[in-house]
């Protein structure tokens, strides 16, 4: 296999388009659409595009050489200033609940799709560019977007995806040479910042969203329509069952899907933010990165959005059952599709996350543990005391995890074990007589737990792989941001760097293991974040 030295080379098949009608109306104002599935629209053109940061490996899925990404083209075409033959850009229709409440249509408001690259696997990329301006779908906005929310989702697309979670990519980050007004915090404050674009790739980016809208607006035949296709092109395998038993076979899988998603991000300690099912992908990855973060110290209600600060709806700890939600929505989007006397299979289809999140959720915790299983006798009772105990002393999740493959099996050592964690506490000089008691019974109990295993000579290894040393800190990326709006891209690329290799040691970069110093706690973009960030 070659790579490319052009990017005229790249083919475009671009079957979304090809299957679906289009908005009939081709002015680019803000409407409601409808009987249509996109409408074409073409990027804002820019004034200066500047490459910030791109993705190499990102690059080679597109088969793409260096020639390529360092190519001036490239800064033309994912600014958005340049077409490339076989791009058919166009913005697509769907609608959403939003914070639980149906929000009728939403669709891409600042995303336009370039079109599908076919690599020379056969693979299909979808191109879209988010923040290149103006859609039928922008309501009230302007469908720009800044630097500071566009080096976010760049670096946590990569970050999310060499973690192992399913995700969305990020191809490059560019600057366009504007500036666009935004308030931040929605608080009366309003500034201009840098304006920036992101090129985001992935199979798809059909969300939940778009099979709410067409069911909502009973426009049926699209709906089915949109299910045979999404069938067709990304879950093939079911497309020699009888209609009814490959839709619950089709809807299976994206619960299935959905499950892991969500367990890998309880996994690394990931907040998503907005999971409204509008943000949720059909493919089951991350999608939207918005106000996100990491868990730093361990607390199940916290949530990094300011606009849920106080229902908490997306909260760490609620993202399964809002999962589950968000499925049930999807569900009842679909439901038209099947006769009545066989709804009820559906619902046990819905019905069976539940059981498939915990059999999930179970293997992922044995693994951060250290266990080649999960006992459901002993590690249900294990891990809820572990939980207590880290809420309780304010624990930092992933050093603590991380330093948790040091605890020596030998029980002599319980008491002096506690200094293997001296790092791992944001409030040290809090930690009452009864915390610290607790926090040394339930290590007896996991060393116990640890004798038990019939092989646990190579646990540390195991440890280390699901438990990831670094992490994208909401701090380390507003440091970065702040950076780059000075014009210096250094701290992108190093943390791009960095969280390609989130399991490894790397003694070079051992500064960005640390936890959340005291300045960030309250800083701007480095706790909780706006939508708009």
């Amino acid at each position: 296999m070659s790579l490319l030295s052009s990017l005229d080379q790249l083919i475009f098949h671009n079957r979304f388009v090809d299957a679906f009608p289009a908005d009939k109306i081709t002015e680019n104002y803000p409407r409601q659409v409808f009987n249509a599935a996109y409408s074409f629209v073409k990027p804002t053109p820019v004034s200066q595009p500047q490459c910030v940061a791109y993705a190499t490996d990102v690059a080679r899925c597109l088969d793409l050489s260096a020639d390529c990404y360092e190519s001036a083209a490239f800064t033309q075409v994912f600014s958005g200033n340049r077409l490339l033959a076989g791009m058919q850009p166009q913005a697509s229709c769907y609608g959403g609940h939003q914070f639980g409440h149906w929000a009728g249509q939403l669709g891409d408001g600042r995303a336009i799709n370039l079109g599908e690259v076919v690599n020379q696997q056969g693979q299909y990329w979808t191109l879209q560019l988010k923040g290149a301006g103006l859609t039928p779908y922008s309501r009230r906005a302007d469908g720009l977007a800044v630097l500071r929310s566009s080096i976010r989702e760049f670096l946590c697309s990569e970050a999310m995806h060499h973690l192992g979670v399913p995700t969305t990519r990020a191809l490059s980050v560019m600057l366009t040479g504007e500036t666009v007004i935004r308030d931040m915090f929605y608080n009366g404050n309003p500034k201009a910042e840098l304006g920036a674009v992101v090129c985001r790739v992935a199979p798809s980016f059909t969300r939940f969203g778009h099979f709410q809208l067409f069911s909502a607006r009973q426009e049926y035949p699209l709906l089915e329509q949109l299910v045979e296709f999404t069938i067709a092109t990304d879950f093939k395998e079911y497309q020699v069952l009888p209609k009814e038993q490959r839709y619950l076979a089709w809807f299976s899988d994206v619960c299935r899907r959905t499950a892991q998603m969500i367990v890998h991000w309880q996994r690394v300690g990931f907040v998503h933010g907005v999971m409204n099912t509008d943000n949720m992908s059909i493919l089951g990855l991350t999608i939207d990165y918005g106000p996100y973060g990491w868990l730093d110290n361990f607390d199940f209600d916290w949530t990094p959005n300011t606009t849920d600060a106080g229902e908490r709806r997306y909260r760490f700890g609620n993202q399964p059952a809002i999962a589950f939600w968000n499925l049930a929505q999807l569900a009842n989007a679909i439901a038209p599709l099947f006769q009545i006397k066989t709804q009820p299979k559906l619902v046990a289809v819905l019905t069976s996350f539940n059981e498939l999140f915990a059999h999930e959720w179970q293997k992922m915790m044995a693994s951060k543990l250290g266990f080649s299983a999960f006992d459901v006798s002993e590690d249900h009772e294990l891990c809820s005391e572990l939980f207590e105990v880290l809420q309780q002393a304010e624990i930092d999740m992933s050093l603590f995890f991380r330093q948790l493959a040091d605890v020596s099996l030998d029980n002599e050592g319980c008491d002096d074990d506690l200094t293997l964690f001296n790092d791992v506490f944001y409030q040290p000089e809090q930690l009452t007589t009864d915390i610290q008691q607790k926090f040394i019974g339930w290590l007896k109990k996991y060393r116990n737990r640890l004798l038990k295993e019939h092989y646990v000579a190579d646990r540390k290894q195991r440890m280390h792989a699901v438990n990831p040393k670094y992490v994208l800190r909401n701090y380390l990326a507003q440091q970065a941001i702040d950076k780059a709006e000075q014009g210096d891209f250094s701290m992108v690329k190093d943390l791009l760097a960095l969280v390609q290799r989130p399991y490894d040691e790397q003694p070079d970069k051992a500064q960005y293991a640390l936890k959340r110093p005291d300045w960030a706690k309250q800083r701007a973009g480095c706790s909780m974040l706006s939508c708009s960030s």
